[in-house]
């Protein structure tokens, strides 16, 4: 497994592994673009792939002008493997370097993610206006905790 920063030429191998799960699925998938990827990964924040054999199966993207986690997503072929959770602490370890304090981002209640970002330290803060539960996360306290478990 190779993990690194997404680059545009990822884009596709991205929108897949978006496609290919089975919870927290789009209702409406012409509402994410490639250039809904390329303006994030370029110019609002940054992305990371999980590539297996020069395949995209995992990948996260954090939006800093929202203080947003905008996408984190496993090919269900993958899951339970620990993609998801290095992807998740790249993408948190990164923020914190650029000087973000603060991350929020939404799921559906009742999924495998709930559960994962509440193991993962984040904390319920609310409902947000789709229904999905609203988590925020304070990266000090994170990184904290993340590097005293190491």
């Amino acid at each position: 497994m190779e993990f690194r920063i997404a680059t545009a030429a990822d884009i596709p191998g991205m929108s897949r592994v978006r496609f290919a799960v089975q919870e927290n699925q789009l209702s409406d998938p012409s509402l994410v673009t490639p250039e809904n990827y390329r303006e994030m990964i370029g110019e609002k924040g940054a992305g990371w792939v999980c590539a297996v054999a020069g395949e995209v199966v995992g990948f996260s993207i954090v939006d800093l002008t929202e203080a947003n986690v905008w996408a984190l997503f496993v090919d269900p072929t993958y899951a339970g493997r620990g993609i998801g959770r290095k992807l998740h602490d790249e993408m948190l370890a990164w923020s914190l370097a650029q000087g973000q304090q603060h991350l929020w981002l939404s799921t559906d209640s009742g999924t495998r993610a709930e559960a994962f970002y509440r193991k993962a330290g984040w904390q319920q803060t609310g409902t947000a206006p789709n229904g999905e539960v609203r988590f925020e996360l304070s990266l000090p306290a994170w990184s904290s905790r993340f590097q005293a478990a190491e």
